[in-house]
């Protein structure tokens, strides 16, 4: 196993948490550090305060992943005199690398919204608010029968999905020609002989952001030296990918009796709720939080419910007149789980890479906000 480095992890993350999905007006990556160090443990954590800083570099960590960005608004100078300066270099004096992730994992598939969701129990869970959906190619590759399974097991690592079917190609029978030219090493065929084989052209559904990969992936599978492929744009799209989730319970219940599962789900002290609380409550929506943006999102779409933090008097009053009701859980306490979760995704994605570092979750953090 080896030792990965900060740009090595920097590259995992990007595969669960594409940047590209980041909102423009966000700042996602890699915010302080050497992208060449090396990296034998990691902290989680959901601030970038002073607080996780320390911890981290006392836990001997040499990098610290965070949610909330540890640089948001452009600094004009890094001072010892203002908090932000001081956390700053603490890291860099500490030899410690911070990397964020932020509204791109919010949005992606699994990312913290998923996370909400699967917690709260909800059932088919969708983007409340689409921003992006995959955009496809199909790729097409011709190979010699008896070798297709092998080639289409490569590819299919990298295939978009339809609908709610995956592993998805089509194959068609035909004859290919070739002459090897003289320096090549034919798989069939001799140098300087035109040859016709029996292939089959398989094609596949590929993720765009993954048609790289995709055909490395391809050239280690395929017998031939040369392999023959086509890649096509496509104007049909892939998953839908956003904002927020929108879902439905396994069971209908009540307001009062929702309110009363998600604070022991997400072991809060209260929530504050908007609405009757004996109305029933079947389809959710939610977005981690503050996500009061996407009220009128979680309205249109027929939501009971929406569960979100951060909700302020003028917010709380619009939902009434809308007729949907509303449960603030808080901005800490519907984030705190990314925690963990991206402790766990991050621990099993560096196995199969053949990187070892340990990954600890940072427990310090606290909700600002006391009930009394």
């Amino acid at each position: 196993m080896m030792t990965p480095k900060v740009s090595d992890i920097l590259g995992i993350i990007n595969k669960f948490a594409p940047p590209v999905l980041a909102e423009e007006w966000d700042n996602v990556g890699l915010m302080v550090g050497d992208p060449t160090c090396a990296v034998s443990r990691i902290m989680v954590a959901l601030d970038g305060s002073r607080e996780a800083v320390d911890a981290a570099i006392a836990a001997g960590c040499q990098l610290l992943l965070t949610h909330h960005p540890f640089l948001f608004r452009p600094l004009k100078r890094i001072s010892a005199n203002d908090p932000t300066g001081a956390t700053v270099l603490r890291a860099i004096s500490g030899g410690l690398a911070v990397i964020s992730l932020h509204t791109n994992y919010d949005i992606a598939d699994g990312g913290m919204n998923d996370l909400l969701a699967q917690r709260l129990g909800m059932c088919s869970a969708q983007p409340l608010s689409v921003t992006a959906t995959e955009e496809l190619v199909k790729l097409a590759v011709f190979v010699p029968q008896g070798h297709e399974e092998q080639v289409s097991e490569a590819l299919f690592r990298f295939s978009g999905t339809v609908g709610n079917y995956r592993d998805c190609s089509f194959r068609s029978g035909g004859i290919g020609t070739f002459r090897p030219l003289e320096g090549a090493r034919p798989f069939l065929g001799a140098v300087g002989v035109r040859e016709q084989v029996a292939e089959t052209r398989i094609e596949v559904l590929v993720r765009k952001e993954m048609v790289s990969s995709a055909l490395t992936a391809l050239l280690k599978a395929h017998p031939y030296e040369e392999p023959a492929f086509d890649l096509y744009p496509l104007l049909n799209r892939g998953a839908a990918q956003g904002l927020g989730r929108i879902g439905y319970l396994a069971e209908e219940t009540t307001l009062a009796s929702f309110a009363d599962a998600v604070k022991a789900k997400l072991d809060l002290v209260g929530v504050r709720l908007v609405g009757d609380a004996g109305r029933r409550v079947k389809k959710v929506a939610l977005c981690g939080g503050s996500g009061m943006s996407l009220l009128r999102d979680a309205h249109r779409q027929g939501a009971d419910v929406f569960v979100t933090g951060d909700v302020k008097y003028h917010e709380a009053r619009d939902a009434e007149a809308l007729g949907i009701a509303l449960l603030d859980a808080g901005h800490f306490g519907t984030e705190a789980i990314m925690v963990s979760g991206v402790a766990e995704r991050l621990t099993a994605d560096l196995v199969p890479k053949g990187f070892e570092a340990d990954v600890v979750a940072f427990n310090g953090e606290r909700d600002p906000f006391v009930w009394r």
